[in-house]
Protein backbone atom coordinates (compact mmCIF):
# COMPACT_ATOMS: atom_id res chain seq x y z
CA UNK A 1 0.00 0.00 0.00
CA UNK A 2 1.36 3.42 -1.05
CA UNK A 3 1.91 6.01 1.64
CA UNK A 4 -0.63 8.88 1.23
CA UNK A 5 2.11 11.49 1.69
CA UNK A 6 4.21 9.92 -1.06
CA UNK A 7 1.16 9.71 -3.30
CA UNK A 8 0.44 13.40 -2.79
CA UNK A 9 4.02 14.29 -3.71
CA UNK A 10 3.80 12.20 -6.87
CA UNK A 11 0.52 13.88 -7.88
CA UNK A 12 1.97 17.33 -7.20
CA UNK A 13 5.08 16.61 -9.28
CA UNK A 14 3.22 15.00 -12.19
CA UNK A 15 2.10 18.28 -13.86
CA UNK A 16 5.64 19.65 -13.76
CA UNK A 17 6.99 16.47 -15.37
CA UNK A 18 4.41 16.75 -18.12
CA UNK A 19 5.39 20.38 -18.71
CA UNK A 20 9.07 19.45 -18.99
CA UNK A 21 8.31 16.74 -21.55
CA UNK A 22 6.20 19.16 -23.60
CA UNK A 23 8.92 21.80 -23.45
CA UNK A 24 11.51 19.33 -24.69
CA UNK A 25 9.27 18.29 -27.57
CA UNK A 26 9.48 21.83 -28.97
CA UNK A 27 5.73 22.29 -29.36
CA UNK A 28 4.60 25.89 -29.77
CA UNK A 29 2.99 27.22 -26.59
CA UNK A 30 0.57 30.08 -26.03
CA UNK A 31 2.11 33.58 -26.04
CA UNK A 32 5.38 32.13 -27.35
CA UNK A 33 6.19 30.50 -24.03
CA UNK A 34 9.18 28.16 -24.13
CA UNK A 35 9.59 27.31 -20.46
CA UNK A 36 7.28 25.05 -18.45
CA UNK A 37 4.33 26.93 -17.00
CA UNK A 38 5.58 26.67 -13.42
CA UNK A 39 8.98 28.06 -14.47
CA UNK A 40 7.35 30.82 -16.55
CA UNK A 41 5.46 31.96 -13.45
CA UNK A 42 8.68 32.23 -11.44
CA UNK A 43 9.07 28.73 -9.96
CA UNK A 44 8.47 30.14 -6.49
CA UNK A 45 5.72 30.41 -3.93
CA UNK A 46 3.66 32.64 -6.22
CA UNK A 47 3.70 30.00 -8.93
CA UNK A 48 2.70 27.34 -6.39
CA UNK A 49 -0.26 29.47 -5.30
CA UNK A 50 -1.41 30.28 -8.84
CA UNK A 51 -1.18 26.62 -9.87
CA UNK A 52 -2.77 25.43 -6.61
CA UNK A 53 0.26 23.39 -5.58
CA UNK A 54 -0.47 24.75 -2.08
CA UNK A 55 -4.22 24.20 -2.00
CA UNK A 56 -4.80 25.53 1.51
CA UNK A 57 -3.01 28.81 0.80
CA UNK A 58 -4.71 29.28 -2.59
CA UNK A 59 -8.12 28.46 -1.15
CA UNK A 60 -7.62 30.83 1.79
CA UNK A 61 -6.67 33.68 -0.56
CA UNK A 62 -9.69 33.04 -2.78
CA UNK A 63 -12.07 32.86 0.20
CA UNK A 64 -10.60 36.06 1.71
CA UNK A 65 -10.99 37.95 -1.56
CA UNK A 66 -14.58 36.71 -1.86
CA UNK A 67 -15.43 37.81 1.69
CA UNK A 68 -13.95 41.27 1.09
CA UNK A 69 -15.89 41.61 -2.17
CA UNK A 70 -19.13 40.58 -0.46
CA UNK A 71 -18.55 43.07 2.36
CA UNK A 72 -17.93 46.01 0.06
CA UNK A 73 -20.22 45.28 -2.89
CA UNK A 74 -23.13 43.30 -1.51
CA UNK A 75 -23.41 44.36 2.13
CA UNK A 76 -22.47 47.97 1.37
CA UNK A 77 -19.48 48.22 3.72
CA UNK A 78 -17.00 50.98 2.89
CA UNK A 79 -13.23 50.74 2.80
CA UNK A 80 -12.38 53.50 5.30
CA UNK A 81 -14.77 52.29 8.06
CA UNK A 82 -13.56 48.74 7.46
CA UNK A 83 -9.92 49.73 7.98
CA UNK A 84 -10.77 51.80 11.06
CA UNK A 85 -12.87 49.04 12.63
CA UNK A 86 -10.19 46.47 11.88
CA UNK A 87 -7.50 48.62 13.50
CA UNK A 88 -9.76 49.34 16.51
CA UNK A 89 -10.41 45.63 17.03
CA UNK A 90 -6.72 44.74 16.62
CA UNK A 91 -5.51 47.45 18.98
CA UNK A 92 -8.16 46.57 21.58
CA UNK A 93 -7.17 42.89 21.53
CA UNK A 94 -3.46 43.72 21.86
CA UNK A 95 -4.14 46.24 24.63
CA UNK A 96 -6.23 43.81 26.66
CA UNK A 97 -3.76 41.00 26.05
CA UNK A 98 -0.84 43.12 27.26
CA UNK A 99 -2.64 44.31 30.42
CA UNK A 100 -4.45 41.08 31.33
CA UNK A 101 -1.60 38.69 30.56
CA UNK A 102 -0.80 38.27 34.26
CA UNK A 103 -4.39 37.25 35.03
CA UNK A 104 -4.73 34.71 32.23
CA UNK A 105 -1.27 33.19 32.84
CA UNK A 106 -0.03 34.00 29.36
CA UNK A 107 2.98 36.01 28.30
CA UNK A 108 2.26 39.41 26.72
CA UNK A 109 2.64 39.71 22.95
CA UNK A 110 6.13 40.42 21.69
CA UNK A 111 6.17 43.04 18.98
CA UNK A 112 9.05 42.79 16.51
CA UNK A 113 11.34 45.78 16.21
CA UNK A 114 10.85 46.57 12.52
CA UNK A 115 13.13 49.21 11.08
CA UNK A 116 13.88 49.81 7.44
CA UNK A 117 17.58 50.04 6.75
CA UNK A 118 19.04 52.63 4.42
CA UNK A 119 20.21 49.85 2.12
CA UNK A 120 16.70 48.44 1.79
CA UNK A 121 15.24 51.90 1.06
CA UNK A 122 17.91 52.46 -1.58
CA UNK A 123 17.11 49.11 -3.21
CA UNK A 124 13.39 49.90 -3.27
CA UNK A 125 14.07 53.34 -4.76
CA UNK A 126 16.34 51.86 -7.45
CA UNK A 127 13.76 49.19 -8.27
CA UNK A 128 11.01 51.78 -8.63
CA UNK A 129 13.27 53.98 -10.73
CA UNK A 130 14.11 51.11 -13.10
CA UNK A 131 10.45 50.11 -13.44
CA UNK A 132 9.36 53.69 -14.15
CA UNK A 133 12.16 54.14 -16.71
CA UNK A 134 11.21 50.89 -18.45
CA UNK A 135 7.57 51.97 -18.53
CA UNK A 136 8.47 55.34 -20.04
CA UNK A 137 10.70 53.67 -22.63
CA UNK A 138 7.91 51.22 -23.46
CA UNK A 139 5.43 54.06 -24.01
CA UNK A 140 7.91 56.05 -26.09
CA UNK A 141 8.69 53.14 -28.40
CA UNK A 142 4.99 52.35 -28.72
CA UNK A 143 3.95 55.90 -29.61
CA UNK A 144 6.82 56.49 -32.09
CA UNK A 145 5.47 53.75 -34.36
CA UNK A 146 8.50 51.48 -34.19
CA UNK A 147 6.48 48.52 -32.96
CA UNK A 148 3.03 48.61 -34.57
CA UNK A 149 2.13 45.16 -33.30
CA UNK A 150 2.72 46.21 -29.70
CA UNK A 151 0.80 49.43 -30.28
CA UNK A 152 -2.25 47.60 -31.66
CA UNK A 153 -2.09 45.07 -28.82
CA UNK A 154 -2.12 47.79 -26.16
CA UNK A 155 -4.92 49.70 -27.89
CA UNK A 156 -7.02 46.56 -28.24
CA UNK A 157 -6.40 45.59 -24.60
CA UNK A 158 -7.39 49.04 -23.34
CA UNK A 159 -10.53 48.97 -25.48
CA UNK A 160 -11.53 45.55 -24.12
CA UNK A 161 -10.91 46.70 -20.54
CA UNK A 162 -12.98 49.86 -21.13
CA UNK A 163 -15.88 47.82 -22.51
CA UNK A 164 -15.76 45.31 -19.66
CA UNK A 165 -15.33 48.12 -17.12
CA UNK A 166 -18.63 49.61 -18.26
CA UNK A 167 -20.43 46.43 -17.24
CA UNK A 168 -19.20 46.22 -13.63
CA UNK A 169 -18.18 48.39 -10.70
CA UNK A 170 -14.45 48.90 -10.22
CA UNK A 171 -14.17 46.62 -7.18
CA UNK A 172 -16.22 43.92 -8.90
CA UNK A 173 -13.94 44.15 -11.94
CA UNK A 174 -10.84 43.86 -9.72
CA UNK A 175 -12.38 40.84 -7.98
CA UNK A 176 -13.17 39.16 -11.32
CA UNK A 177 -9.62 39.76 -12.55
CA UNK A 178 -8.25 38.37 -9.28
CA UNK A 179 -10.38 35.22 -9.58
CA UNK A 180 -9.29 34.79 -13.20
CA UNK A 181 -5.65 35.22 -12.16
CA UNK A 182 -6.08 32.58 -9.47
CA UNK A 183 -7.95 30.04 -11.63
CA UNK A 184 -6.85 30.55 -15.25
CA UNK A 185 -3.29 29.18 -14.80
CA UNK A 186 -4.64 25.99 -13.23
CA UNK A 187 -7.25 25.49 -15.97
CA UNK A 188 -4.63 26.20 -18.63
CA UNK A 189 -2.22 23.73 -17.07
CA UNK A 190 -4.85 20.99 -17.12
CA UNK A 191 -5.92 21.74 -20.73
CA UNK A 192 -2.64 23.01 -22.13
CA UNK A 193 -2.65 21.02 -25.37
CA UNK A 194 -6.19 22.09 -26.28
CA UNK A 195 -5.66 25.76 -25.39
CA UNK A 196 -2.36 25.94 -27.30
CA UNK A 197 -3.96 24.39 -30.37
CA UNK A 198 -6.90 26.79 -30.36
CA UNK A 199 -4.65 29.74 -29.56
CA UNK A 200 -2.34 28.99 -32.49
CA UNK A 201 -5.33 28.55 -34.81
CA UNK A 202 -6.88 31.84 -33.66
CA UNK A 203 -3.56 33.64 -34.06
CA UNK A 204 -3.15 32.37 -37.63
CA UNK A 205 -6.68 33.44 -38.52
CA UNK A 206 -6.13 36.91 -37.06
CA UNK A 207 -2.90 37.32 -39.03
CA UNK A 208 -4.71 36.25 -42.23
CA UNK A 209 -7.32 38.94 -41.62
CA UNK A 210 -4.67 41.56 -40.87
CA UNK A 211 -2.76 40.67 -44.03
CA UNK A 212 -5.83 41.62 -46.07
CA UNK A 213 -5.96 45.10 -44.54
CA UNK A 214 -4.20 47.95 -46.42
CA UNK A 215 -1.58 48.49 -43.73
CA UNK A 216 1.93 49.35 -45.01
CA UNK A 217 3.85 47.79 -42.12
CA UNK A 218 2.18 44.42 -42.75
CA UNK A 219 3.12 44.54 -46.42
CA UNK A 220 6.74 45.27 -45.56
CA UNK A 221 6.84 42.33 -43.17
CA UNK A 222 5.31 40.09 -45.77
CA UNK A 223 7.92 41.06 -48.38
CA UNK A 224 10.76 40.32 -45.97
Amino acid sequence: MVDPAVEDKIMAAEPQLIEEKQSVSGRRHLFGRRKPLHAALGSGKTADILLWRQKQMSGAILVSATVIWLLFERIGYHLLPFLCHFLILTLAILFLWSNLSSFINKSPPKFPDIRLSQEMCDCIALLLKDQINEGCLYLREMTTGRDIKRFLTVIFTLWVVSVIGGWFEFLTLVYILFVVLLTAPLLYERNENLVDAYGEKAGNEIMEVLQKLPLPFLKNNKQH
